[in-house]
């Protein structure tokens, strides 16, 4: 199957009318440091007569890239110091992060691990790693869920695919495999038989968790998706990111969240935005995201109601910004993670 061609160089965004030619030279910049990749369907749902649109600010660089500020950090949440093993992140005792790939469709601008994804980032897996990592899996019988990440793990062949959940079939403590993905949303043909027959290859229970950011990526295309996940007794989640100008509006947030339950996808995960190099311009403050919370609440179904989390920076894993996990001291947040710990956010120092 011939999948899309992205546009990948600031030169091509130029060309395509993506990007204004006086940016040239500042999006060249960003592109020798964090990789560019926007797909024909994304390029499509971008209005290139609004230089606000909140598509275009995921995907198009922008020179505020290079600006780092104290607080961020190249591995905002801690995977490497979860990592036993190249591919393999452990942080909770149930379950595990496979990357067997650090390539993605589409880079988002705020991604929070820009600084491994990418042609010029980790890679794939070689296949000695990806036998030491199933080793792994298989010596840990705590482990129920897999959790197939990256990267956009459905970047991989059918076949690949195929043979990795094969590979899981045959650990038993394995229960459930979950991949995180954007591709339903930004190359929703890569979605046909064969990779729908290759996530099932386990006979595990099968979680796809979609990544979308607002309410227009949600396209007939993409629902079709979704549909012939859903079709194929995959249950589907949804993960999205509060960010500044994108979906920083209550009736943003709704619409977004009412389209994932009419394609039949649990809104599961709101995340605040990470601390990763360069990310400033996108990020809300945790005030500001509750406030959004609560008024989404009694605006929109239950059914439509995600939970607000916050990965903690330094690899303490996700709390929910509910007030009571959260407090105000001396001008700083105060968030208790999972173990009952609290923690300063943002961070002093690394």
């Amino acid at each position: 199957m011939k999948h899309d061609k992205a546009l990948r160089t600031a030169a091509e965004l130029v060309e395509a009318g993506l990007l204004p030619a006086g940016r040239l030279a500042a999006a060249e910049a960003v592109a020798r440091k964090y990789a560019i990749a926007v797909t024909s369907t994304v390029a499509g749902l971008i209005d290139r007569d609004d230089p606000d649109d909140p598509i275009a600010r995921q995907f198009v660089p922008d020179l505020a890239e290079l600006s780092v500020t104290p607080e961020e950090r190249a591995d905002p949440i801690g995977d490497q110091t979860h990592s036993p093993l190249e591919g393999i992140v452990h942080r909770y005792p149930d379950r595990v992060l496979l990357k067997a790939v650090h390539v993605c469709p589409v880079y988002c601008r705020f991604c929070f691990r820009r600084e491994m994804v990418g042609p010029e980032g980790l890679g794939t897996l070689s296949p000695e790693a990806m036998d030491r990592a199933i080793g792994y899996i298989a010596d840990h019988p705590e482990i129920w869920e897999v959790i197939l990440t990256g990267g956009d793990p459905l970047v991989l062949s059918a076949r690949r695919l195929e043979d990795m959940m094969r590979r899981l079939a045959a650990i038993a403590h394995v229960k459930v495999v979950r991949f995180h993905t954007r591709v339903p949303v930004v190359e929703p043909e890569r979605v046909d038989g064969s990779l729908i027959a290759a996530l099932k290859a386990s006979g595990k229970t099968t979680y796809v968790a979609l990544h979308a950011n607002h309410p227009r990526e949600l396209t007939e295309a993409a629902r079709a998706a979704a549909g012939r996940l859903v079709d194929a007794g995959i249950v589907m989640l949804s993960q999205s990111v509060l960010l500044r100008g994108v979906n920083d509006d209550v009736e943003v947030l709704a619409a977004l969240f009412r389209g994932f339950v009419e394609a039949r996808v649990k809104p599961y995960y709101l995340h605040h935005p990470d601390l990763a190099p360069g990310t400033a311009h996108f990020r809300v403050s945790i005030a500001e995201g509750q406030a959004l919370v609560k008024a989404l609440r009694g605006r929109v179904s239950g059914l439509c109601q995600p939970t607000y989390v916050l990965d903690i920076p330094g690899g303490y894993g996700k709390a929910p910004l509910a007030a009571a996990n959260v407090r105000d001291e001396d001008g700083a947040c105060m968030v208790t993670d999972w173990r009952g710990r609290e923690h300063v956010y943002p961070p002093v120092g690394e």
